[in-house]
């Protein structure tokens, strides 16, 4: 393995917007070769209870690839497109199996009447699964289209070569191109056990390539939810509660109703529709509302007690050894206590959805990672058959976990049903902090020790509230323990008074910050190097060694300088097959307990990488958003009282706040594509605070670390 720093770019994508209706679909089925492939093993080994609806889940084939009499190639899959670049990927990797040009594939994502069906797009298996069942469909579509010229050729597949969407007798000189091949038919063919490219045979994957979607974007042109517009459409506002748990006694539409907008009221949803959202805004204005609202039993500030109250006896994740003979072998014993508040996901589009219905069919335009449980969900709550309901995602305006569950989504198709027209449900910023699902708030508890030669021989972890996920420890310590209580996916009932759900890397930030900053702690112990100290545990990890080391050598930690107020961070992590490891150098305002972070490098190996100018992308928007949660972003709240609902006392990174970000992506094209998307963002809350610690001797145990926090810490010496 070797670190590389950048990639060639490759030409802008052709037709990157482009896409069929249904009906095109449909009728170039005729003309055109369709293959089908099984993804039920792939997926399988990734289901979760909330994704897997055994009913759902073809028996046989599940995904699409059509290629037309026009050679062009189009690939439908079930996940969506949310800025993580998963359409240019799938692209790239349909191209390199097919041996075509990366500008003649199309995609097509997240339609439920077009594309096969998907749990999700989460835990960034975008390209680390659904990229194996891509270039499976390449690799059987090109062994068809071999046997097809061979037929048509009168020559053996063996000779055959394919360029370009091209094939070629190479000893005849006859040649038949994909679309002379499908002219006019309707094919369809199964081979079985057809090999992907060998890695050395690799001639696209690995270069760098324009986004399909990057000019619709930079142009105005990319289509979100929001950007729908249909004849007759209505917008909708709707009554929301004063805090979470309020209870509607009564509501007053009646002068409302004389602005000339028309109330809808189902049950616990009552709405103003109107073709003009100011004017639905202000008839909502005049709903006179009571509520019974619970009282406030906890608050930001004893969410931690509470979480430890709450939570039941703690699951062993991991363990190995004996702690009772770590305790007799540890010369020093380290315990800490680590905190961090609940995260909004902030994103920029707000939850949005258009929905219409039509001769008795449900049409749904959806910001969501979910579309196929949606359709499920609307159905269900409107008692149609499945097949009655297409879902539509366009463009997703940012999402991070947080896009799904499907609330305004229900909330325009029960609207259009009743109102017998279009209806468009966009959430203000209020309603989308409000009716979020927070990164829960967590407690993190270490006890640690070492032996007389520094050597790290005891490690019991105990999570509460924050999930289990990448909890479990990977340095080298023989008698270790880890535990959790409660978690994202659910826990104890009543134990997180807040929503809560996924947050990029559900978990991991939250252990993460946790285990380096104790690995740190007990490095200080020791009198090691903190670098030093880690790769001396990292025996049995060579992968994540590698990446430590590569990080250290563009970063220059042997040979750095350390200045007045300024220190140096390191650490590493691991998530959905990924490895990172970063390091920080950073300056503290003792005044103020200001934070400025100066410089950030990071390392990641991610196996065989598709398109590195995307996995850059990732990686330094994952270092931009990890500043967020570790610096400034905190959901306050009183009992079910959300009190940040916009971005004035919500706080995200600002471009005035980003250092100097140098990036090592490590060459390891014999590991198949690992996730790319959230190991980037998971050391950033250790980072900077054993950076922080380096710079003024106290250590941040809690995050945000917020410049009140930071005066105060320090005021405590």
């Amino acid at each position: 393995m070797k670190p590389v720093e950048t990639a060639d770019m490759g030409k802008p994508a052709a037709n990157a917007g482009a896409e069929f209706s249904r009906r095109d679909f449909f009728g170039v089925t005729g003309p055109g070769l369709l293959v089908l492939f099984s993804t039920e093993a792939l997926e399988a080994r990734q289901e979760t209870p909330r994704q897997r609806r055994q009913s759902e889940y073809p028996t046989d084939f599940n995904a699409y690839l059509h290629i037309g009499a026009n050679g062009r190639v189009t690939c439908l899959i079930g996940k969506i497109e949310m800025g993580q670049g998963a359409m240019t990927s799938s692209a790239e990797l349909l191209a390199e199996e097919l041996d075509v040009p990366f500008d003649s594939v199309d995609v097509v994502m997240g339609d439920t009447e077009r594309c096969p069906w998907d749990g999700g797009t989460y835990g960034s298996m975008s390209t680390r699964v659904y990229g194996q069942i891509v270039r499976r469909a390449g690799a059987e579509a090109r062994a068809v289209l071999l046997q097809m010229a061979a037929e048509q050729l009168k020559a053996p597949v063996e000779r055959l070569k394919v360029e370009a969407g091209v094939i070629t007798d190479t000893a005849g000189g006859k040649r038949v191109t994909y679309a002379q091949l499908v002219q006019d038919k309707r094919i369809e063919r199964h081979l079985e056990k057809v090999p992907v490219k060998e890695v050395a045979a690799l001639r696209q994957v690995g270069h760098s390539v324009v986004r399909k979607d990057g000019r619709e974007k930079v142009t105005g042109k990319a289509k979100y939810a929001g950007d729908i517009t249909l004849p007759g459409m209505l917008c909708a506002r709707i009554l929301r509660p004063p805090v979470h748990g309020a209870k509607l006694k009564s509501a007053d539409t009646s002068a409302a109703e004389k602005t000339g907008a028309r109330v809808v009221k189902d049950g616990d949803l009552i709405a103003v529709l109107h073709e003009r959202r100011d004017v639905a805004e202000q008839a909502l204005g005049l709903i006179k509302a009571e509520y019974d609202k619970p009282a406030a039993t906890v608050d930001d500030v004893t969410i931690f007690e509470h979480l430890v109250k709450m939570g039941t006896k703690p699951a062993v994740v991991d363990q190995s050894g004996s702690l009772a003979e770590g305790e007799k072998q540890a010369a020093q014993i380290v315990e800490a206590t680590y905190l961090n508040s609940y995260v909004a996901h902030a994103a920029m589009e707000t939850h949005s959805a258009v929905a219409s219905f039509e001769d008795g069919k449900m049409t749904v335009w959806a910001s969501t990672q979910t579309p196929f449980p949606v359709q499920g969900e609307v159905a269900h709550a409107l008692g149609l058959a499945p097949q009655k309901v297409r879902v539509i995602t366009p463009y997703l305006g940012g999402g991070f976990g947080g896009k799904g569950a499907n609330q305004q989504a229900m909330e325009a198709a029960r609207l259009a049903k009743l109102a017998g027209k279009p209806v468009q449900v966009i959430w203000s910023r209020e309603e989308e902090f409000f009716f979020d699902t927070f990164r829960p708030a967590a407690v993190v508890k270490i006890r640690a020790g070492l032996n007389g030669a520094g050597q790290m021989v005891l490690w019991d972890f105990l999570t509460y509230g924050g999930g289990d996920r990448e909890a479990k420890q990977y340095y080298d310590i023989p008698n270790q323990r880890t535990r959790s209580a409660g978690g994202w996916g659910g826990g104890p009932d009543g134990m997180h008074p807040l929503a809560v759900g996924a947050w990029r890397a559900p978990s991991v930030n939250t252990n993460t910050f946790a285990r380096e900053c104790h690995i740190d702690m007990l490095a200080r112990k020791a009198g090691v190097d903190a670098v030093e100290f880690r790769l001396k545990h990292l025996a049995s990890d060579k992968r994540m060694k590698g990446v430590l080391e590569a990080a250290a050598k563009r970063f220059g930690w042997s040979t750095r300088k350390k200045a007045s107020g300024v220190g140096f961070g390191v650490a590493c992590g691991t998530d959905v097959g990924g490895d990172a490891a970063t390091m920080a150098e950073v300056a503290v305002d003792k005044t103020t307990g200001q934070i400025r972070v100066k410089r950030i490098v990071a390392a990641m190996d991610i196996g065989l990488i598709v398109n590195p100018d995307g996995a850059l992308q990732q990686l330094e928007g994952g270092i931009t958003m990890g500043l967020g949660y570790t610096l400034s972003e905190e959901v306050h709240f009183k009992g079910g009282d959300v009190l940040d609902r916009n971005f004035d006392s919500y706080e995200l990174p600002r471009f005035s706040w980003l250092p100097k970000i140098e990036t090592v992506l490590i060459e390891n094209r014999e590991t198949p594509s690992q996730g790319c998307g959230e190991p980037p963002i998971i050391t950033i809350g250790a980072l900077i605070a054993n950076a922080v610690f380096d710079a003024t001797g106290v250590r941040m145990l809690q995050l945000p670390m917020t410049p009140a926090r930071v005066k105060a810490a320090l005021s405590r010496g």
